[in-house]
């Protein structure tokens, strides 16, 4: 006997913990984002002061320095125009003097020993002490004769006129030949003293022209006489030697590449460790002489006053701006670090909403694994006693002695252990794609033979004979899928058309391609599908008001939809009015 009292298993079920969040006190990141703000854009502010500062002082440095540098290009032009003046009056002079009747005759009968006498007249003017209409400036030391060679023709021991002259300096008088324009030189003091500038005159024939000696003149020269206003002064440079103001007669502290180097722009130099600006000026570039340069410099000790004076102003000023930008950053740090404050606390809430809704999806999982696991288990579970079920019905309904009424219930409950098969099937099929362990392996299917095929099995079911068939596909339409599942995807939509259909109505089977895609129409004549029930025909188990007196349990189309989107498509309900309901599912074209 069967126990009327059955004990139904538990499925102990254990919901997970609930998540508790300790986010980051909000006012305390807050505070870190606002500090962190406010130091960034007192970074910036500090970085475009100290740019801006950095850029206004050396522009105010430029700018003072240019003004200098002005002023002394100034004041050593008029210096040099003063000089040229000079330079010129003695040059007139000289070959004034050179024209002389007197000195020509004495060279022209080469009567040397007359020439000094001669000469003495001639000469007194340049050379006397007590002239007033002559300036200082012009008032030559002394004066030599050079020979047609370019050396020196000394004077007798009476003329005194002629100035007093050591042998060394009388040596460095003689030049290796006569030049027919005028030379320019210096002389060096044997004493360590000045420099005395000499010029050379030649003295022409008056006969054939040529150059027959050349007179010579020593005069004190106007850079050891003189100071440009200003502070600037003024220097000879001759072998690597100055002489007169400012150095003295001691050694260039300016090297002989610094003196080459000034001639083409002011150079900065220190002298006696005071910053000076330096410029030189070749004074005989085309002379005979040892070449000489006039060392000019300018003390920049006014200069630098001024960039300091700046420089602290600028400070002051960048100090200013500073205190400034402070305060504004701290405005304009409250103000922006406002909707960034909102918007942690913000994403602290959606982050806490995010962290529950991933535990809500994490269990959610959970227990759709669990119900598959428990459905492909009862499935397999039930598979074996409907089979040994089936199995000893078949033996009672072999049995002889049954009657009439005993066959027909025995027939119905070997017919509805058929059906529990094929649900037991379906559902077991669903667990496998739920669970995500049902692999499809792809290949060519011909459609147009499976329509065919499916079309003779329904033709072999008693309901069926009654219905019209029309199709409509070509001869031969390959798609992309797995044979066995395709078919089972095509009986369930006849399946579907048969059941729902009217006595005596239609099913239409239509296959076509579109681009890449298969698309096979499934239709039948019958009553409509409702409105409100056509969004749930897909789901498992749902049968509507239409279905009540139509044998089956709901997972037909639920098992077509999943297998066609396995294979790539989709199953969709395209029509359902008073006359006509119609599917259309969608393959892959295969290519062959």
């Amino acid at each position: 006997m069967r126990s009327n009292s059955r004990t139904a298993p538990r499925c102990a079920s254990t919901s997970p913990d609930p998540v508790t969040l300790s986010p980051e006190p909000l006012p305390s990141r807050s505070t870190g984002f606002r500090t962190k703000l406010l130091v960034a854009m007192m970074l910036v502010v500090s970085a475009v002061t100290g740019l801006g500062l950095f850029i206004a002082e050396r522009n105010l440095a430029a700018g003072v320095e240019r003004n200098l540098e002005r002023e002394f290009q100034a004041e050593l032009a008029a210096l040099n125009q003063a000089q040229a003046i000079r330079s010129a009056s003695l040059e007139e002079r000289c070959r004034a003097l050179v024209r002389k009747p007197r000195i020509h005759a004495s060279l022209e009968d080469d009567a040397l020993d007359r020439l000094y006498p001669s000469a003495q007249d001639e000469l007194r003017d340049i050379m006397a002490r007590s002239n007033e209409h002559v300036g200082a400036g012009l008032h030559a030391r002394f004066y030599r004769f050079l020979d047609r060679n370019g050396g020196v023709v000394e004077p007798p021991e009476n003329a005194r006129d002629a100035g007093a002259l050591t042998s060394a300096e009388t040596k460095s008088l003689a030049l290796p030949r006569l030049s027919d324009q005028p030379q320019l030189g210096y002389l060096p003091p044997s004493d360590g003293g000045t420099l005395t500038e000499i010029i050379t005159t030649p003295i022409f024939s008056t006969e054939h022209g040529e150059v027959i000696a050349a007179l010579v003149l020593g005069f004190k020269p106007l850079v050891g006489e003189t100071a440009g206003p200003g502070g600037t002064k003024r220097a000879l440079w001759l072998a690597e030697t100055t002489y007169s103001t400012p150095f003295g007669s001691s050694q260039a502290t300016a090297s002989a590449a610094d003196v080459m180097r000034a001639v083409a722009t002011p150079l900065r130099v220190f002298i006696h460790d005071v910053p000076h600006l330096l410029f030189s000026k070749h004074l005989n570039p085309a002379s005979l002489y040892p070449s000489v340069y006039e060392v000019c410099v300018y003390p920049l000790t006014d200069l630098i006053d001024r960039q300091w004076t700046l420089r602290w102003q600028a400070l002051g000023a960048g100090a200013l701006v500073f205190f400034v930008g402070l305060v504004v950053s701290h405005f304009f740090s409250r103000r922006l670090s406002a909707p960034v404050e909102k918007l942690a606390v913000d994403s602290a809430e959606n982050r806490a909403q995010r962290v529950r809704a991933e535990a809500a999806l994490e269990h959610t999982h959970e227990e759709l694994q669990r119900s598959a696991r428990f459905s492909a288990d009862a499935s397999h579970q039930l598979k074996t006693p409907v089979t040994v079920l089936r199995a000893g019905l078949e033996e009672l309904l072999a049995r002889e002695n049954l009657t009439s009424e005993e066959c027909q219930q025995l027939s119905a409950l070997v017919h509805q252990t058929y059906r529990l098969s094929s649900v037991i099937e379906d559902l077991l099929l669903l667990s496998r794609m739920d669970a995500g362990r049902l692999k499809l392996d792809f290949s060519a299917v011909d459609l147009s033979q499976l329509i065919e095929a499916s079309l003779d099995d329904l033709s072999a079911v008693p309901d069926a004979t009654e219905l019209a068939v029309e199709t409509d596909f070509p001869a031969a339409l390959h798609i992309s899928g797995e044979k066995r599942y395709t078919s089972l995807i095509l009986q369930n939509l006849l399946e579907n058309a048969r059941k729902y259909n009217l006595p005596g109505g239609r099913v239409r089977v239509a296959a076509r391609t579109e681009g890449q895609q298969v698309i096979l129409a499934v239709a039948n004549t019958g009553r409509p599908i409702p409105g409100a029930a056509q969004s749930h025909i897909f789901e498992r188990f749902h049968r509507g008001g239409m279905g009540e007196n139509v044998p089956g349990y709901g997972l037909g189309l639920n098992l077509a939809r999943e297998l066609a989107r396995l294979h790539g498509g989709d199953l969709r309900l395209a029509r359902s009015d008073e006359t006509w309901t119609e599917f259309e599912v969608s393959f892959r074209l295969a290519s062959v």
